[in-house]
Formats: C-alpha cells, sequence, structure tokens
C-alpha cells in the first residue's frame, strides 16, 4: 500500500534499472473421501452464464467482519483480514477459518469482541450428483476463537500425523493451534518462538526438506497504537497513514524441530539481513534446482526473492533476477502475491496485487529464476491501474487447463464518491480469463461474476478450493467491515478434470512443495505446485487440481515430491480424486 515514495527510494531504483527486469500476475486457484469425491455418475450442468455465484446465504455463512474503527485512525484498521480453507475434521470436504478484529482502543472494547470463527462444511452429495453446502460455527467446540486483532493465517500438517494446523498472525501475539484430530485444536503457547508484532502473511514450507513444514513470517511495520500518527489525504480530510510514516519490520524464519517446536532461525538463515513492509509471501522453487525459495510482496519497498543456498541460508536475489521492482525500476505497493504456471513452460510465474495509481504485476519467469515484467504483453496492466488489488490467485476457474486471474480489490484511502459512507473503501474485484497459447494474453470476463463479486466491497482476503467437491475451484472472500462472501463456481466442473491428493511419506505429510506435471493428450504439459501459501494473508486449499477442457483421460503424471523423489503415476481416470502416496509410483525412464 504504498501512497508515495521517497524521492531518495525513486532515484536510487531509476539508477538501477539496467540491472532490473519485472513482470507479475494476479490470479486464483483453486480433500475429500473418494466417496464424496466419486463424480462420474453426476450429469453435466449447462453452463451458467455466470461463472462465480454467491452462495453465501444458502450455505448458512453468518460472518461479517468488523475492523474495529472508532474514529481514530489506527493504521491496522484499513488492512483488513484473512480466511483460510482447510478439511481440519478430515471428512473430505473443505472447512472455513475466518480472521476478525476489534477496537484498538481498549476503552471501546467489549467482552467477546473480535473472535476468529471456524465453519465446518457439512457437505451433502446426493445419487444424481447434486450437492449442497451447509456451513456449522464449531468455533467454540473446536477451540480456536482467537481474540486478538487478526491479520492472517497459515495452514499446514506440522506434525505429520495427517490432520492440519493452523498458525495465527495478529497485530500483536501470534497464536499457533496444534490440530488434536478429534476435531479439537490446542492452543500451544511454547511451540512457536513469541512473536509480538504485527504480522501479515504466513506461509508453511519445508525449507531444509527434512520431511517437516517450517514457518515463515512476514512482519508489515513497527506500529504501536500509543503513538497513533495524523495523516490527511489530498482533500486535507483525516485520513488513514500508509506504510511510509512507519519503520519497516524484519521477516522471521522457523524451523520445525520435529519434536513439537520451532526454532528462530532468522538470523541464521539471513532473512533477517534485509527489511521491507512485508505483506504476501509465496513459497515455489523459482529456479527450479529442488529447493524451494521464498518470495516476499513488500509495500512500498523493494520485494525480496530469498533464494534457498541448500545449507540453511538464504540470499536475496530479487535485484539481479528481476523480481525486485516493476519494469521502470520502481518498487510499487505489494499486497497480495500467487504463483504459478500460467504459461506452461514448467517454471512459477509471479503475480502481485498493488495500489491504485499503480497496475498489478506478472512477473514471467523465463527460466532458472530470471525474471522480466511482461504485465502489458499479457493484456493485465491498464484494467488494474484505476483499482487496489489485496487477494489474489492463479486458478483455473473454467477448467480448460490454464490459470485465471482472480483479483479481490478494495481502497485503502477513501474512494472517490464515498466519503459519506459508513467505510468509504468500496472498489468491484476482477477476474482475467487466461487465453492459452498462442501469447498466452487475458481477457477481462468480470461481467461473468455474480453481482456480489463485481460489485462495491472493500475486499482483503481470498482463499481457494473445492468446497463442494464438484471438480472445479470455488473462492471465499474476506470483506473489511464487510461480509464473508463464498463463491460457487458454475462452469468448471461442465469440463473434464483431475484432483489429486498427495501424501507424503519421506516428504511432510500434505507434500507442500511438490511439483505435479500432467501430460495431456495432445502432449502439452500442465504443472502445478503442493502448497497453500499464496494470495493475502489466507490459506488455500491444499489438493491439487488440473482442468482438462474436453480430454477424457491422462497420458502420464509425474511427482516431484519436496524429498526430491520423483515418481510416475500413470492412466487416472478423470472427474474424481485420486490419493497419490509418496512410494507408490513408478521412477520415470532417464
Amino acid at each position: 500500500m504504498q501512497h508515495a515514495p521517497g524521492l531518495n527510494r525513486k532515484l536510487m531504483s531509476r539508477s538501477m534499472h539496467f540491472r532490473r527486469n519485472v513482470s507479475i500476475v494476479v490470479t486464483l486457484l483453486g480433500f475429500a473421501s473418494c466417496d464424496k469425491c466419486e463424480n462420474n455418475n453426476r450429469p453435466n450442468k449447462t453452463a451458467s452464464p455466470v461463472w462465480l455465484v454467491d452462495a453465501t446465504d444458502e450455505t448458512g455463512l453468518r460472518f461479517e467482519h468488523t475492523t474495529g474503527a472508532t474514529g481514530q485512525f489506527f493504521f491496522p484498521e484499513i488492512m483488513g483480514s484473512g480466511c483460510a480453507l482447510l478439511d481440519y475434521d478430515n471428512d473430505g470436504d473443505l472447512d472455513i477459518y475466518v480472521l476478525q478484529a476489534h477496537p484498538l482502543d481498549a476503552t471501546k472494547r467489549r467482552r467477546g469482541d473480535g473472535v476468529n470463527r471456524l465453519y465446518r462444511n457439512d457437505l451433502v452429495v446426493q445419487a444424481d450428483g447434486s450437492r449442497t453446502m451447509s456451513f456449522v460455527d464449531v468455533t467454540d467446540r473446536a477451540g480456536v476463537g482467537d481474540d486478538g486483532y487478526g491479520v492472517g493465517c497459515a495452514v499446514g500438517d506440522v506434525d505429520n500425523d495427517g490432520d492440519q494446523d493452523i498458525y495465527v498472525t495478529n497485530s500483536g501475539p501470534n497464536v499457533f493451534y496444534r490440530n488434536n484430530g478429534d476435531g479439537t485444536f490446542r492452543r500451544n503457547e511454547a511451540a512457536v518462538p513469541a512473536h509480538d508484532t504485527w504480522s501479515s502473511s504466513a506461509a508453511f514450507v519445508d525449507f531444509d526438506r527434512d520431511g517437516w513444514l517450517d514457518l515463515f513470517v512476514a512482519d508489515y511495520v513497527v506500529y504501536d497504537v500509543r503513538e497513533n500518527k495524523v495523516c490527511h489525504s489530498k482533500s486535507s480530510r483525516r485520513d488513514y497513514c500508509g506504510p511510509q510514516s512507519f519503520d519497516p519490520a524484519p521477516d522471521h524464519l522457523f524451523r520445525n524441530t520435529g519434536l513439537g517446536t520451532f526454532l528462530d532461525v532468522s538470523t541464521r538463515a539471513r532473512v533477517h539481513t534485509e527489511f521491507g513492509s512485508g505483506l504476501g509471501v509465496v513459497c515455489a522453487d523459482f529456479n527450479d534446482d529442488g529447493w524451494p525459495d521464498i518470495y516476499v510482496a513488500n509495500d512500498g519497498d523493494a520485494n525480496q526473492l530469498w533464494i534457498n543456498k541448500t545449507d540453511g541460508t538464504f540470499e536475496n536475489n530479487a535485484l539481479f533476477s528481476g523480481a525486485a521492482y516493476n519494469a521502470e525500476g520502481e518498487a510499487e505497493a505489494g499486497m497480495g502475491v500467487t504463483a504459478g504456471d500460467f504459461d506452461c513452460d514448467g517454471d512459477e510465474d509471479i503475480f502481485l496485487a498493488h495500489l491504485l495509481g499503480e497496475h498489478n504485476t506478472l512477473l514471467v519467469n523465463h527460466g532458472g529464476g530470471g525474471f522480466e515484467d511482461e504485465t502489458n504483453e499479457h493484456a493485465l496492466g491498464a484494467k488494474s491501474r484505476s483499482l487496489t488489488a489485496f487477494g489474489v490467485g492463479w486458478v483455473d476457474i473454467d477448467n480448460d487447463g490454464y490459470l485465471d486471474l482472480l483479483s479481490a480489490n478494495g481502497a485503502v484511502k477513501i474512494a472517490e464518491g464515498y466519503a459519506d459512507h459508513d467505510y468509504p473503501y468500496p472498489f468491484p474485484n476482477q477476474l482475467f480469463r487466461n487465453l492459452g497459447p498462442g501469447a498466452f494474453r487475458f481477457q477481462d470476463v468480470t461481467s461473468s461474476l455474480a453481482p456480489e463479486l463485481a460489485g462495491l466491497e472493500s475486499s482483503r482476503g481470498a482463499a481457494f478450493g473445492d468446497m463442494d467437491n464438484d471438480g472445479d475451484t470455488d473462492a471465499i472472500i474476506s470483506n473489511g467491515n464487510g461480509r464473508l462472501r463464498l463463491f460457487r463456481n458454475e462452469i468448471g466442473h461442465t469440463r473434464s478434470w483431475l484432483r489429486l491428493k498427495l501424501v507424503g511419506t519421506s516428504s511432510n505429510r500434505d507434500a507442500i512443495g511438490a511439483i505435479v506435471r500432467l501430460k495431456r493428450s495432445g502432449g502439452e504439459v500442465l504443472q502445478r505446485r503442493g502448497h497453500t501459501d499464496g494470495s493475502y494473508c489466507s490459506a488455500n486449499d491444499s489438493r491439487i487440481l488440473f482442468g482438462l477442457g474436453s480430454d477424457r483421460a491422462t497420458q502420464e503424471i509425474t511427482v516431484r515430491w519436496p524429498s526430491g523423489v520423483v515418481e510416475r503415476f500413470d492412466h487416472l481416470s478423470v472427474e474424481r480424486e485420486h490419493r497419490i502416496v509418496e512410494g507408490e509410483g513408478k521412477v520415470p525412464a532417464p
């Protein structure tokens, strides 16, 4: 959320422009027992003219976010909160965890304000393939009602016991919840070192490939409500300050010992050597050396690309790889970030969400972790310049095999024409369809969204996954001072698909960091990554979903597990979920 970079920063970035090539893109993407995921007997539906419909009311979701604003313009109030999709009870469908905030003025806070909520998905699938989602609030029984000032969360199986755990980031002390495997969680204060700052996005990643998920936490700025600064809009009206009014905070890396605890290895790993106002985090093997790297989207500062040196340390290579700045050599207001292979060339490309007046950025990976800003070449620049974006995801909405992009948007300065509203920060969200081979250009198909999705709300976090297990990617979007909304995909399941639930044995059990390549009947190769990270302060479905268009069969599927083992799985049937276990495949021929 950059407002006006300092002159010295601009001059320095321009002087180094010849060393940078930058580009970025924003999208969406989109766990179940086989009896719930089997879809072969379900009749095809006629494609709806609306690709994503608002299913919030019909599913019983009743969550409304509050920023806790009391007229004092505390900075965290404008940044919103994230959300998560996870199967906390292992019943085969995705449940929802959503972050809440509260008044930062302690004198205005009431008992019970600002509690995070967990909603269990009671999915019912009929014999004819029709399905009904309904959500039940199980927060109290599950024991995950943290009442801190909620910002974001990460989801992963940190103890390899088969169920997913939750790490919550706050403006204040963070919280770790260990899943007991019986529908309840245990708040474990001692597991992760105390972290009492303003954290934003977090991500689970097995950076040392020892089979245990480690934790990276992005911190935003050094902020104290007791020293609240006063800032104004261009019209001299009181408004929120931006990040340039505060010092950036250092990020943290915690190594999983495998004994139920984490160690702070930030200094040893060298991720403490450079600061930035971190908001978005995504972990992927950007240079294709078999080891996960970490990319941090910084708000108004140069982004960071922490390349894994394989010895427990990292080196920030963003400047020399072209991933630190945009094509003009300027730092932008990095909020959300997502990584995926949108152009089917076998490497991870990056899409960044930015502020009004900038455009979102597509960084195209040209192999080996070298990036170039090709936002305009792929028709993604002009349409985003008039909006501020937060949650984003690479997701194949129409299941044609090519990753599309969904952007959850909301203002951070008073939006023109809305000054008299209670919360004057609305913007419409956007969906861009990937047109596929040729130029891999994007078409604005926002008109195919439900009015509530394309309408005016102050969207922040976004999470993607197949919530009704029908073979396509749905979405949830959190709104500042507004409702959590669930958007059901009405087009993807009309085309062929294949979903994988990966189970690591030598690797971490969730197989976070696995690379899966699917060879289509025409020889084209689609690549997907095992992950829950990305977007903005949110966590996604850990399963891998391939849209296959009209293909009714797959040639082969190759999995490069986080351990480094490579296996092939042949002749997997389409329109169903397959449980893929490390060690049960075939070693491909050299």
